[in-house]
Protein backbone atom coordinates (compact mmCIF):
# COMPACT_ATOMS: atom_id res chain seq x y z
CA UNK A 1 0.00 0.00 0.00
CA UNK A 2 1.14 3.68 -0.88
CA UNK A 3 1.28 6.07 2.09
CA UNK A 4 1.42 9.22 -0.22
CA UNK A 5 0.81 12.17 1.91
CA UNK A 6 -2.61 14.89 0.72
CA UNK A 7 -5.47 16.06 2.54
CA UNK A 8 -7.35 15.21 -0.73
CA UNK A 9 -5.69 11.97 -1.41
CA UNK A 10 -6.56 11.23 2.12
CA UNK A 11 -9.85 13.02 2.74
CA UNK A 12 -12.37 10.33 3.83
CA UNK A 13 -10.21 9.71 6.65
CA UNK A 14 -8.94 13.59 7.18
CA UNK A 15 -13.03 14.03 7.45
CA UNK A 16 -13.13 11.48 10.20
CA UNK A 17 -10.47 12.69 12.11
CA UNK A 18 -12.45 16.29 11.88
CA UNK A 19 -15.62 14.62 13.21
CA UNK A 20 -12.91 12.98 15.92
CA UNK A 21 -11.26 16.02 17.34
CA UNK A 22 -15.26 18.21 17.01
CA UNK A 23 -16.21 15.47 19.23
CA UNK A 24 -13.27 15.67 21.53
CA UNK A 25 -14.13 19.64 22.04
CA UNK A 26 -17.76 18.34 22.85
CA UNK A 27 -16.68 16.89 25.47
CA UNK A 28 -14.59 19.74 26.88
CA UNK A 29 -17.30 22.15 26.37
CA UNK A 30 -19.71 20.59 28.03
CA UNK A 31 -18.25 21.60 31.56
CA UNK A 32 -17.22 25.01 30.23
CA UNK A 33 -20.03 26.83 31.09
CA UNK A 34 -21.84 25.05 33.79
CA UNK A 35 -19.33 23.48 36.27
CA UNK A 36 -18.06 26.49 38.09
CA UNK A 37 -21.55 27.74 38.59
CA UNK A 38 -21.95 24.21 39.43
CA UNK A 39 -19.76 24.20 42.02
CA UNK A 40 -20.74 27.38 43.76
CA UNK A 41 -24.68 27.30 43.82
CA UNK A 42 -24.99 23.55 44.10
CA UNK A 43 -21.82 21.98 45.96
CA UNK A 44 -21.50 25.41 47.80
CA UNK A 45 -17.73 25.76 46.83
CA UNK A 46 -16.85 29.86 48.00
CA UNK A 47 -13.37 30.06 47.46
CA UNK A 48 -12.48 30.13 43.23
CA UNK A 49 -8.94 28.84 44.20
CA UNK A 50 -10.85 25.47 45.22
CA UNK A 51 -13.39 25.86 42.17
CA UNK A 52 -10.26 26.05 39.66
CA UNK A 53 -9.15 22.49 41.29
CA UNK A 54 -10.73 20.96 38.58
CA UNK A 55 -8.54 22.63 36.26
CA UNK A 56 -5.67 22.12 37.90
CA UNK A 57 -6.08 18.15 37.91
CA UNK A 58 -7.02 18.78 34.72
CA UNK A 59 -4.28 20.30 33.27
CA UNK A 60 -1.65 19.18 34.82
CA UNK A 61 -2.97 15.34 33.85
CA UNK A 62 -3.79 16.14 30.22
CA UNK A 63 -0.19 17.69 30.12
CA UNK A 64 1.64 14.46 31.31
CA UNK A 65 -0.42 12.71 28.82
CA UNK A 66 0.17 14.57 26.24
CA UNK A 67 4.38 14.23 26.85
CA UNK A 68 3.81 9.89 26.52
CA UNK A 69 1.14 9.72 24.15
CA UNK A 70 2.93 11.00 21.92
CA UNK A 71 6.03 9.06 22.97
CA UNK A 72 3.42 6.04 23.07
CA UNK A 73 2.12 6.85 19.50
CA UNK A 74 5.43 6.08 17.95
CA UNK A 75 5.72 2.64 18.84
CA UNK A 76 1.91 1.86 19.10
CA UNK A 77 0.11 3.93 16.32
CA UNK A 78 -1.86 6.82 16.71
CA UNK A 79 -5.44 4.43 16.45
CA UNK A 80 -5.16 2.56 19.71
CA UNK A 81 -4.06 5.86 21.56
CA UNK A 82 -7.19 7.19 20.43
CA UNK A 83 -9.29 4.45 20.82
CA UNK A 84 -7.68 4.65 24.92
CA UNK A 85 -8.40 8.30 25.48
CA UNK A 86 -12.41 7.73 24.80
CA UNK A 87 -12.63 4.80 26.57
CA UNK A 88 -11.49 6.38 29.67
CA UNK A 89 -14.05 9.10 28.78
CA UNK A 90 -16.93 6.99 29.77
CA UNK A 91 -17.28 7.61 33.76
CA UNK A 92 -16.97 10.89 33.10
CA UNK A 93 -20.70 12.02 32.94
CA UNK A 94 -22.11 9.10 35.54
CA UNK A 95 -19.28 11.25 37.96
CA UNK A 96 -20.63 14.35 37.29
CA UNK A 97 -23.81 13.72 37.44
CA UNK A 98 -23.70 11.83 41.00
CA UNK A 99 -20.82 13.40 42.08
CA UNK A 100 -21.43 14.32 46.09
CA UNK A 101 -19.11 17.26 46.43
CA UNK A 102 -16.45 19.10 44.70
CA UNK A 103 -13.52 16.82 44.96
CA UNK A 104 -15.58 14.14 42.91
CA UNK A 105 -15.61 16.64 40.26
CA UNK A 106 -12.09 17.22 40.79
CA UNK A 107 -11.49 13.94 39.94
CA UNK A 108 -13.99 13.59 37.04
CA UNK A 109 -11.65 16.03 35.35
CA UNK A 110 -8.76 14.40 35.85
CA UNK A 111 -9.94 11.26 33.91
CA UNK A 112 -11.27 14.66 31.14
CA UNK A 113 -7.16 15.49 30.93
CA UNK A 114 -6.47 12.31 30.30
CA UNK A 115 -9.26 11.62 27.33
CA UNK A 116 -8.35 15.15 26.20
CA UNK A 117 -4.88 14.38 26.47
CA UNK A 118 -4.35 10.92 24.58
CA UNK A 119 -7.62 11.95 22.00
CA UNK A 120 -6.99 15.41 20.89
CA UNK A 121 -3.02 14.53 20.61
CA UNK A 122 -3.62 11.49 18.58
CA UNK A 123 -6.35 13.65 16.13
CA UNK A 124 -3.66 16.23 15.36
CA UNK A 125 -0.88 13.89 14.75
CA UNK A 126 -3.02 12.16 12.42
CA UNK A 127 -4.10 15.11 10.44
CA UNK A 128 -0.49 16.35 10.44
CA UNK A 129 0.63 12.81 9.48
CA UNK A 130 -2.29 12.32 6.48
CA UNK A 131 -1.30 16.06 5.28
CA UNK A 132 2.21 16.29 4.49
CA UNK A 133 4.35 19.86 4.80
CA UNK A 134 2.92 21.48 2.42
CA UNK A 135 -0.50 21.65 4.11
CA UNK A 136 0.87 21.22 7.68
CA UNK A 137 -0.06 24.53 8.60
CA UNK A 138 -3.62 24.80 7.12
CA UNK A 139 -4.28 20.97 8.61
CA UNK A 140 -3.66 21.95 12.00
CA UNK A 141 -5.95 24.81 11.63
CA UNK A 142 -8.79 22.76 10.37
CA UNK A 143 -8.29 20.45 13.86
CA UNK A 144 -8.34 23.39 15.76
CA UNK A 145 -10.95 25.11 13.80
CA UNK A 146 -13.27 21.33 14.50
CA UNK A 147 -11.72 20.79 18.03
CA UNK A 148 -12.80 24.42 19.45
CA UNK A 149 -16.18 24.79 16.97
CA UNK A 150 -16.53 21.80 19.23
CA UNK A 151 -15.92 23.25 22.57
CA UNK A 152 -17.72 26.30 21.92
CA UNK A 153 -20.79 24.26 20.66
CA UNK A 154 -20.66 22.19 23.66
CA UNK A 155 -20.68 25.37 25.83
CA UNK A 156 -23.48 26.36 24.04
CA UNK A 157 -25.96 23.95 24.03
CA UNK A 158 -25.30 23.07 28.07
CA UNK A 159 -26.14 26.21 28.53
CA UNK A 160 -29.11 26.45 27.08
CA UNK A 161 -29.99 22.95 28.37
CA UNK A 162 -29.26 23.87 32.05
CA UNK A 163 -31.30 27.04 31.67
CA UNK A 164 -34.22 25.18 30.41
CA UNK A 165 -34.08 22.07 33.01
CA UNK A 166 -31.28 22.63 35.63
CA UNK A 167 -27.30 22.41 36.05
CA UNK A 168 -27.41 18.51 36.50
CA UNK A 169 -28.06 15.54 35.55
CA UNK A 170 -29.84 16.96 31.68
CA UNK A 171 -26.54 18.83 30.71
CA UNK A 172 -24.15 16.05 31.27
CA UNK A 173 -26.62 13.41 29.15
CA UNK A 174 -25.42 15.10 26.16
CA UNK A 175 -21.68 14.94 27.14
CA UNK A 176 -22.71 11.12 27.67
CA UNK A 177 -23.88 10.33 23.80
CA UNK A 178 -20.77 12.33 22.99
CA UNK A 179 -18.28 10.49 24.33
CA UNK A 180 -20.29 6.61 22.82
CA UNK A 181 -20.04 8.51 19.19
CA UNK A 182 -16.96 9.56 19.83
CA UNK A 183 -15.59 5.97 20.89
CA UNK A 184 -17.22 3.81 18.43
CA UNK A 185 -16.05 6.17 15.45
CA UNK A 186 -12.43 5.79 16.51
CA UNK A 187 -13.13 1.97 16.86
CA UNK A 188 -15.30 0.62 13.71
CA UNK A 189 -13.72 3.74 11.10
CA UNK A 190 -10.55 5.64 12.14
CA UNK A 191 -7.57 4.25 10.44
CA UNK A 192 -3.61 4.04 11.58
CA UNK A 193 -1.93 6.94 10.39
CA UNK A 194 1.85 6.40 12.03
CA UNK A 195 2.58 4.65 8.48
CA UNK A 196 2.63 8.13 6.50
CA UNK A 197 4.71 9.16 8.79
CA UNK A 198 7.08 6.77 8.59
CA UNK A 199 7.22 6.83 5.00
CA UNK A 200 7.80 10.90 5.07
CA UNK A 201 10.67 9.94 7.27
CA UNK A 202 12.31 7.33 4.95
CA UNK A 203 11.48 10.24 2.16
CA UNK A 204 13.38 13.03 4.06
CA UNK A 205 16.51 10.95 5.65
CA UNK A 206 16.89 10.18 1.53
CA UNK A 207 16.95 13.51 0.55
CA UNK A 208 18.95 14.83 3.97
CA UNK A 209 22.01 13.74 6.27
CA UNK A 210 19.11 12.27 8.42
CA UNK A 211 21.19 14.14 11.75
CA UNK A 212 18.26 14.96 13.20
CA UNK A 213 16.34 11.47 12.88
CA UNK A 214 15.65 9.04 15.70
CA UNK A 215 16.87 10.97 18.60
CA UNK A 216 15.86 9.55 22.16
CA UNK A 217 13.16 10.95 23.69
CA UNK A 218 15.01 12.79 26.89
CA UNK A 219 17.25 14.25 23.61
CA UNK A 220 13.76 15.49 22.28
CA UNK A 221 12.33 16.52 25.42
CA UNK A 222 15.48 18.46 25.97
CA UNK A 223 15.44 20.26 22.77
CA UNK A 224 11.49 21.08 22.15
CA UNK A 225 11.75 22.46 26.01
CA UNK A 226 14.83 24.52 26.31
CA UNK A 227 18.04 23.79 24.16
CA UNK A 228 16.16 25.44 21.33
CA UNK A 229 15.56 28.85 21.39
CA UNK A 230 12.62 28.76 18.52
CA UNK A 231 10.77 25.94 20.57
CA UNK A 232 11.20 27.19 23.96
CA UNK A 233 9.58 30.54 22.54
CA UNK A 234 6.79 27.89 21.43
CA UNK A 235 6.89 26.25 24.61
CA UNK A 236 6.57 29.01 27.14
CA UNK A 237 3.74 31.14 24.76
CA UNK A 238 1.81 27.51 24.72
CA UNK A 239 1.83 27.52 28.52
CA UNK A 240 0.92 31.14 29.01
CA UNK A 241 -1.90 30.92 26.51
CA UNK A 242 -3.30 28.86 28.79
CA UNK A 243 -4.13 31.11 31.08
CA UNK A 244 -6.21 32.83 28.71
CA UNK A 245 -8.42 29.85 27.96
CA UNK A 246 -8.23 28.84 32.40
CA UNK A 247 -9.58 32.44 32.77
CA UNK A 248 -12.55 31.48 30.45
CA UNK A 249 -13.12 28.22 31.83
CA UNK A 250 -12.72 29.43 35.77
CA UNK A 251 -13.61 32.95 35.98
CA UNK A 252 -15.91 34.03 33.19
CA UNK A 253 -19.30 32.42 34.59
CA UNK A 254 -18.56 33.60 38.19
CA UNK A 255 -17.23 36.96 36.95
CA UNK A 256 -20.61 37.39 34.33
CA UNK A 257 -23.14 35.47 36.86
CA UNK A 258 -22.07 37.57 39.17
CA UNK A 259 -22.63 40.82 37.26
CA UNK A 260 -26.52 39.87 36.33
CA UNK A 261 -26.09 37.66 33.54
CA UNK A 262 -27.87 34.42 33.28
CA UNK A 263 -25.78 31.17 32.47
CA UNK A 264 -27.58 31.10 28.97
CA UNK A 265 -25.93 34.43 28.16
CA UNK A 266 -22.67 33.63 29.90
CA UNK A 267 -22.88 30.25 27.25
CA UNK A 268 -23.38 32.49 24.69
CA UNK A 269 -20.10 34.57 25.77
CA UNK A 270 -18.26 32.03 26.23
CA UNK A 271 -19.74 30.27 23.17
CA UNK A 272 -18.71 33.32 21.12
CA UNK A 273 -15.12 33.03 22.54
CA UNK A 274 -15.07 29.56 21.33
CA UNK A 275 -16.59 30.21 18.05
CA UNK A 276 -14.50 32.61 17.05
CA UNK A 277 -11.28 31.17 18.01
CA UNK A 278 -12.53 27.41 15.79
CA UNK A 279 -14.08 29.51 12.70
CA UNK A 280 -10.97 31.35 12.68
CA UNK A 281 -8.09 28.69 12.58
CA UNK A 282 -9.95 27.40 8.97
CA UNK A 283 -7.92 30.86 7.59
CA UNK A 284 -5.33 31.16 10.31
CA UNK A 285 -3.77 27.96 9.74
CA UNK A 286 -4.06 28.78 6.09
CA UNK A 287 -2.46 32.80 6.63
CA UNK A 288 0.56 30.75 8.04
CA UNK A 289 1.32 28.91 5.42
CA UNK A 290 1.17 31.81 3.25
CA UNK A 291 2.82 34.37 5.15
CA UNK A 292 5.19 32.72 7.77
CA UNK A 293 4.42 31.06 11.24
CA UNK A 294 5.63 34.05 13.16
CA UNK A 295 3.43 37.37 12.41
CA UNK A 296 0.08 35.38 13.17
CA UNK A 297 1.42 34.35 16.57
CA UNK A 298 3.14 37.41 17.74
CA UNK A 299 -0.33 39.08 16.34
CA UNK A 300 -2.39 36.73 18.48
CA UNK A 301 -0.76 36.94 21.54
CA UNK A 302 -0.93 40.72 21.98
CA UNK A 303 -4.74 40.67 20.79
CA UNK A 304 -5.47 37.75 22.97
CA UNK A 305 -4.64 39.31 26.01
CA UNK A 306 -6.20 42.81 24.77
CA UNK A 307 -9.25 41.12 24.82
CA UNK A 308 -8.82 39.55 28.23
CA UNK A 309 -7.79 43.59 29.63
CA UNK A 310 -11.01 45.15 27.40
CA UNK A 311 -13.21 42.62 29.31
CA UNK A 312 -12.95 44.51 32.78
CA UNK A 313 -12.74 47.68 30.93
CA UNK A 314 -16.34 47.22 29.68
CA UNK A 315 -19.47 46.35 30.97
CA UNK A 316 -22.68 44.58 29.46
CA UNK A 317 -23.88 41.34 27.67
CA UNK A 318 -22.83 43.27 23.82
CA UNK A 319 -19.27 44.49 25.07
CA UNK A 320 -18.46 41.15 26.86
CA UNK A 321 -19.59 39.43 23.70
CA UNK A 322 -17.56 41.79 21.68
CA UNK A 323 -14.38 41.40 23.97
CA UNK A 324 -15.34 37.69 23.74
CA UNK A 325 -14.39 37.45 20.16
CA UNK A 326 -11.45 39.70 19.91
CA UNK A 327 -9.99 37.76 22.69
CA UNK A 328 -11.09 34.35 20.35
CA UNK A 329 -9.75 36.27 17.19
CA UNK A 330 -5.95 36.62 19.14
CA UNK A 331 -6.38 32.60 20.43
CA UNK A 332 -7.27 31.99 16.48
CA UNK A 333 -3.73 33.60 15.36
CA UNK A 334 -1.45 32.26 17.86
CA UNK A 335 -3.05 28.29 18.50
CA UNK A 336 -2.74 26.43 15.46
CA UNK A 337 0.50 27.97 14.42
CA UNK A 338 2.48 27.74 17.70
CA UNK A 339 1.70 23.83 17.01
CA UNK A 340 2.94 24.10 13.70
CA UNK A 341 6.27 25.84 14.47
CA UNK A 342 6.85 22.70 16.43
CA UNK A 343 6.39 20.53 13.51
CA UNK A 344 7.84 22.80 10.92
CA UNK A 345 11.29 21.99 13.66
CA UNK A 346 10.74 18.47 14.47
CA UNK A 347 12.22 15.58 12.09
CA UNK A 348 9.41 13.31 11.27
CA UNK A 349 10.45 10.50 13.02
CA UNK A 350 10.55 12.20 16.57
CA UNK A 351 7.59 14.77 15.55
CA UNK A 352 4.43 13.18 17.52
CA UNK A 353 7.19 12.90 20.71
CA UNK A 354 8.40 16.57 20.08
CA UNK A 355 4.67 17.83 19.56
CA UNK A 356 4.06 15.47 22.52
CA UNK A 357 6.62 17.76 24.80
CA UNK A 358 5.10 21.09 23.36
CA UNK A 359 1.19 20.14 23.97
CA UNK A 360 3.05 19.04 27.92
CA UNK A 361 4.00 22.86 28.29
CA UNK A 362 1.05 24.15 26.30
CA UNK A 363 -1.61 22.23 28.48
CA UNK A 364 0.39 22.43 32.17
CA UNK A 365 -0.70 26.16 31.30
CA UNK A 366 -3.96 25.53 32.38
CA UNK A 367 -2.83 23.84 35.88
CA UNK A 368 -0.57 27.53 36.22
CA UNK A 369 -2.70 29.36 35.05
CA UNK A 370 -5.39 28.21 37.20
CA UNK A 371 -3.54 29.02 40.45
CA UNK A 372 -2.40 32.23 39.48
CA UNK A 373 -6.39 33.21 38.70
CA UNK A 374 -7.78 31.71 41.96
CA UNK A 375 -5.32 33.05 43.61
CA UNK A 376 -5.53 36.33 42.31
CA UNK A 377 -9.26 36.35 43.05
CA UNK A 378 -9.13 35.01 46.50
CA UNK A 379 -6.41 37.18 47.78
CA UNK A 380 -7.65 40.77 45.62
CA UNK A 381 -10.61 39.92 43.45
CA UNK A 382 -11.73 38.02 40.28
CA UNK A 383 -11.50 41.30 38.58
CA UNK A 384 -7.83 41.22 39.43
CA UNK A 385 -7.08 37.45 37.84
CA UNK A 386 -8.15 39.49 34.60
CA UNK A 387 -4.98 42.07 34.71
CA UNK A 388 -3.28 39.37 36.24
CA UNK A 389 -3.57 37.24 32.94
CA UNK A 390 -3.40 39.73 30.80
CA UNK A 391 0.12 41.11 31.61
CA UNK A 392 1.29 37.63 31.55
CA UNK A 393 0.45 37.74 27.41
CA UNK A 394 1.65 40.41 26.99
CA UNK A 395 4.96 39.54 28.83
CA UNK A 396 5.11 36.30 26.95
CA UNK A 397 4.08 37.82 23.61
CA UNK A 398 7.35 40.31 24.56
CA UNK A 399 9.09 36.77 24.82
CA UNK A 400 8.30 35.25 21.63
CA UNK A 401 9.24 38.64 19.83
CA UNK A 402 12.72 38.37 21.42
CA UNK A 403 13.40 34.66 20.78
CA UNK A 404 11.23 32.74 17.77
CA UNK A 405 12.60 32.31 14.73
CA UNK A 406 10.63 31.71 11.96
CA UNK A 407 10.25 28.03 10.18
CA UNK A 408 8.39 28.11 7.28
CA UNK A 409 9.92 25.68 4.66
CA UNK A 410 9.99 27.97 2.44
CA UNK A 411 10.95 30.98 4.73
CA UNK A 412 13.91 29.85 6.36
CA UNK A 413 17.31 27.66 6.25
CA UNK A 414 17.16 24.69 8.14
CA UNK A 415 20.55 23.40 7.29
CA UNK A 416 21.09 27.10 9.56
CA UNK A 417 21.22 26.36 13.21
CA UNK A 418 21.12 29.80 13.80
CA UNK A 419 17.49 29.89 11.97
CA UNK A 420 15.72 27.65 14.49
CA UNK A 421 17.79 28.62 16.56
CA UNK A 422 20.58 26.65 19.47
CA UNK A 423 20.63 22.74 19.32
CA UNK A 424 21.26 20.58 22.43
CA UNK A 425 24.34 18.55 22.80
CA UNK A 426 22.55 15.47 21.42
CA UNK A 427 24.93 13.00 23.23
Amino acid sequence: MSYTQGIRRNWSQFALQLLTVFAVGLTIGAERNVVPVLGRDVLGVESVLVIGSFVVSFGFVKALLNLYGGKWSETYGRKPILVAGWLVALPIPVVLVYAPNWWWITLGNVLLGVNQGLAWSMSVNAKIDLAGSDARGFAVGLDEAFGYGGVAVGSWVTGVVAAQYSLRPEPFYVLAGVVLVGLVVSVLFVEETLPYARAEAEAESEDGDGTDADLPFRSVLKRATWGDRTLFAAAQAGSVEKFVDALVWIAYPLYLTSAGLSVAQVGVVVGVYGGVWGVLQLYTGKLADDIGRRPPIVAGMFLAGGGVLATVLVEGYWPWVATAGVTGAGMALLYPNLITVVGDAAHPSWRATGLGVYRMWRDAGYGFGAVLIGVTADLVSTEAAFYAVAAAMFASGAVTVVWMRETHPERTDRSEPTQLSQSVDEG
